[in-house]
């Protein structure tokens, strides 16, 4: 397939149904969002929840620590774990917009899917990053066709929609995608206790406790469990949570108008020139320019 002239065909033709204009499209199907862009965008950190990614039209770029990922027409990207990325259009046009999907995944329907199925372990010495990118195949291109098709009958989605999500579970795993996701389900796996960790780190990454805690949570010695975690994320821990803090941090400010040093006590910094020096790092910019920009936007 040559993304670079891959049309879409039915896929772009469903998505411009609903996304008319630029913006982020919620759906009947609770787990998908359409997406459209007539331009380039600037380099946008945000968290990639555990689902799959579809460029259909345009180009994207998605940086995860060092890495990066061009994100090609035709091509889908699956991420097993919460992962903290950097994410821009880099090819839209008004007559060529950027066309894309995401399609949050249930690790339970995964784990339920993936336990009904025989499966040889995933190879050894393949990457166990939480990310990869591929070109579907065409079982699962079907199978995206027909979630999008049945935007059309909002009556059938809460019957039919798990019915074909299942079906689009099945083909990520038995896909170029799947080693990625058993290594997630599979049980006592380094990849398993890396996300039962990470899941963790969600919940509490406002509260100040020593890095080896999160070793000991995941019956790892501390330099076993910084080379997994950053095989899985991508980064070391510490990057990890900071990320998470100032992810937060700017969702607070933004949502609830509150300043800089508040929001950085509420998301566990104990030094505000600090939050300000990491936050202007991430964000190419000091809270309250950052804060005034997004708002202008």
């Amino acid at each position: 397939m040559k993304h670079r002239h891959w049309r879409g065909g039915d896929l772009a033709e469903l998505i411009s149904e609903i996304a008319q204009t630029d913006g982020d499209y919620a759906t009947p199907v609770p787990e998908l969002m359409l997406y459209r862009r007539s331009a380039a965008t600037d380099p946008m950190p945000c968290i990639y929840g555990m689902g799959l990614g579809m460029t259909v039209r345009g180009e994207k770029r998605v940086t995860l620590g060092s890495d990066i990922h061009d994100f090609m027409p035709g091509q889908t990207l699956v991420t097993s774990v919460d992962l903290p990325v950097v994410t821009y259009v880099t090819r839209a046009s008004p007559d060529e917009p950027y066309l894309g999907l995401w399609l949050q995944l249930d690790a339970r329907v995964i784990g339920q899917v993936a336990a009904s199925m025989d499966f040889l372990a995933p190879a050894p010495g393949g990457s166990s990053l939480g990310l990869t990118v591929a070109t579907p195949d065409a079982g699962l291109r079907r199978a995206l066709i027909q979630l999008l098709r049945l935007l059309r009958e909002p009556a059938l989605v809460p019957l039919v929609g798990p019915l074909v999500q299942q079906e689009i579970a099945v083909r990520l795993l038995t896909g170029e995608h799947g080693p990625t996701l058993r290594r997630l389900v599979m049980a006592g796996s380094p990849s398993q206790q890396i996300a039962k960790v990470i899941a963790w780190l969600k919940q509490h990454f406002t509260k100040n406790f020593p890095m080896d805690d999160l070793a000991t949570q995941a019956h790892m010695s501390p330099s076993t469990f910084r080379q997994h975690f950053r095989e899985v994320a991508g980064m070391s821990p510490l990057q990890y949570l900071k990320q998470l803090r100032l992810q937060d941090a700017r969702q607070l400010m933004l949502n609830e108008d509150i300043d800089a040093g508040s929001a950085a006590m509420r998301v566990g910094y104990e030094s505000a020139s600090q939050f300000s020096r990491e936050y202007t790092r991430l964000f190419g910019a000091p809270p309250l320019r950052d804060i005034r920009r997004l708002q202008e936007s």
